[in-house]
């Protein structure tokens, strides 16, 4: 079955990864990259270099660009313009919303489709089946290229709305780096009596892991008990949650370690207890998330 040809703008690890599983599966790949040294490897391995981004576009009627973000688009892409008419254009870079409804509306007003996606995997995980990838966007089109754009991962369709690709991969992102923040912050904290990262991370990820069964232990569908405002304290209250972050707070000011993690934690549990919500569940400070003060 003949294979889609792709262009491929951004040759970072993620472009570069996805430029090699587009090749293994057949598909004929234009690249182009602000810096031409970083295309040689996949050129190499049978991708083709257009001589400009303008040479890039016009090869192809599906453009993937993985870039550091929008504006970037805009610096490779102003000077092809003119040729983005009947093109679909697949923005795979990360920025915010709004700005991503205005990528969507500029590449209508030059005659372009545009999908929004966010890659939920780092580059070594692309084209396995672990990979997945949320779009957003015309849905007729990402059918249109569903064959190529399987190849990166599994798309997850959220909507017509541009924005909402990028709402959920920030909030992906959300999750996974203060995730990350608050494993270095416990490693540190460990550190300060001597225990090596070696030995502390291994006992730290136990918790990470846990936390699925944990969150279904509370509550038979916990997203659902939130959407219908319920807060049951029976198992974890506000107060008691909120005594533990004063505690890390405490532990971490004794330590000598930065507070501005902790100390954010806290907040969202202080606020709950001014609001009178001691005696709830934890998951109430997400009412002081959607209105601070």
């Amino acid at each position: 079955m003949p294979r889609t040809p792709v262009t491929l703008i951004g040759l970072g690890p993620m472009g570069q990864a996805m430029v090699r599983t587009l090749l293994a599966a057949g598909h004929p790949v234009t690249v182009w990259n602000r810096t031409p040294s970083r295309a040689a490897g996949v050129v190499a391995d049978g991708a083709v270099l257009a001589e400009s981004a303008l040479h890039a576009v016009e090869a192809s009627e599906l453009v993937i660009l993985s870039l550091t973000d929008y504006q970037a688009m805009y610096d490779v892409l102003e000077s092809a313009a003119g040729s983005l008419a009947g093109r679909t254009v697949v923005n795979l870079s990360s920025d915010t919303p709004d700005r991503t409804r205005s990528a969507a509306s500029w590449a209508a007003s030059h005659g372009a489709t545009f999908l929004t996606g966010g890659v939920m995997i780092p580059a070594p995980m692309v084209g396995t089946d672990q990979a997945y990838v949320y779009y957003s966007g015309p849905k007729e089109v990402l059918e249109l290229h569903e064959i190529a754009l399987s190849q990166i991962g599994a798309p997850r369709y959220l909507g017509e709305d541009p924005g909402l690709a990028q709402l959920m991969y920030q909030a992906q992102l959300d999750v996974f780096l203060t995730t990350l923040s608050s494993l270095m912050h416990a490693t540190a904290l460990l550190g300060t009596a001597g225990v090596s990262a070696a030995e502390a991370l291994p006992e730290l990820l136990q918790t990470v892991r846990g936390i699925p069964e944990m969150l279904d232990a509370g509550a038979e569908n916990p997203g659902a008990d939130i959407d219908a405002g319920k807060h049951p304290g029976d198992l974890s209250t506000i107060t008691m949650m909120g005594a533990t972050a004063d505690h890390i707070v405490g532990a971490s000011e004794a330590a000598g370690i930065d507070l501005g993690l902790p100390r954010a934690v806290a907040a969202h549990y202080r606020r709950a207890i001014e609001d009178g919500d001691g005696g709830d569940n934890w998951t109430r400070i997400i009412d002081g998330i959607r209105s601070p003060r």
